[in-house]
């Protein structure tokens, strides 16, 4: 008999990022104040394990995916090994750079932009996947992985037949993309967890109102036409919305004191919820921790930073 399914691995991008607090978002030709930088990790693969990892979660985690042979590249590997993250499945290329990311936040509001190099991500294929002795294998992030977006239901497909749990997140990009490249996946997906805009997009729905409020039946409905009897969650600041094949439970957020930036918020919303499928909790309290995850998150400028082990979240 095999051994049991244990830990978490994923795939995808392991970026560097260039956190730039500014006083203002500037019109065109115009002067933005840089108030502060903060150099991080980034990367929906790279994010999602490190949270796991200061959240000190108990089971193996392995990550999957490309740096350059440069110093945002080592930086990266350190980074993971100084958590104790399985790093054996991230390949360094000696002829393209790692990739990096410019997010410009609003300090007054937390919203960021960003000005992205795909770099060494684009490097990531098919056969680089190996989920190995993983229990859950995530993908992040799909629309923004040019050698894995046009294979990804293959992938997925050839994962999951190993007896793997499959998990994917996405990345805004343009509408015509998230019906060319996510919708033939979903058949293979088990875990698809998303935001509001991306799910929007997926399916076809406008899930905010003219005044700004979300259309709780919009929201339900875009859920449904992404449900391929696996689960669904949508993420928003108010709350999640989960479909299920034991039918839809909504968890609202937790309260957030302060913040600090939005960026990295989702995917430690989807890692609190990893975490929690793979512990095979119940399914309100892997949403709720998800949300715990995203509010220490937004208290800190960078994707990691604000993580902490789960019984202080």
């Amino acid at each position: 008999m095999p051994p049991k399914r244990r830990g978490i691995s994923a795939a995808g991008n392991w970026i560097v990022d260039r956190v730039k607090m500014i006083d203002a978002w500037p019109q065109e030709e115009r002067l933005a104040n840089v108030l502060g930088l903060t150099i991080a990790g980034g990367g929906g693969a790279h994010n999602v394990l490190i949270d796991l990892a200061r959240m000190k979660a108990p089971f193996p985690l392995l990550g999957m995916g490309y740096v350059g042979n440069d110093e945002d590249g080592r930086w990266l590997i350190e980074e993971a090994r100084e958590h104790k993250v399985d790093f054996s499945g991230v390949r360094v290329s000696l002829e393209v750079p790692t990739s990096f990311t410019d997010v410009m936040t609003v300090k007054a509001t937390g919203r960021r932009t960003f000005f992205h190099a795909r770099g060494a991500n684009t490097l990531l294929s098919d056969d680089d996947i190996d989920p190995a002795n993983s229990k859950i294998f995530h993908l992040a992030y799909l629309l923004l992985l040019d050698g894995i977006d046009p294979v990804a239901p293959k992938l997925l497909r050839r994962v999951r037949s190993l007896g793997v749990k499959t998990s994917v997140d996405l990345v805004s990009a343009e509408k015509a993309r998230f019906q060319e490249v996510v919708l033939p996946a979903l058949e293979h997906v088990d875990y698809l967890i998303v935001n509001e805009i991306e799910a929007g997009e997926c399916a076809g729905v406008t899930i905010r109102k003219p005044d700004g409020t979300f259309d709780k039946d919009a929201l339900s409905e875009a859920a449904h036409r992404l449900w391929r009897y696996n689960l669904v969650v949508i993420h928003m600041p108010e709350g999640a919305l989960a479909v299920s094949k034991d039918g839809d439970l909504w968890v609202p957020s937790r309260p957030v004191k302060k913040v600090v930036s939005t960026v990295g918020a989702g995917d430690a919303f989807a890692a609190g919820v990893l975490y929690g499928l793979h512990e095979e909790w119940p399914l309100n309290q892997a949403l709720d921790l998800g949300h715990a995850a995203a509010g220490a998150c937004l208290g800190d400028p960078t994707t990691t930073g604000g993580l902490r082990p789960i019984n202080e979240l």
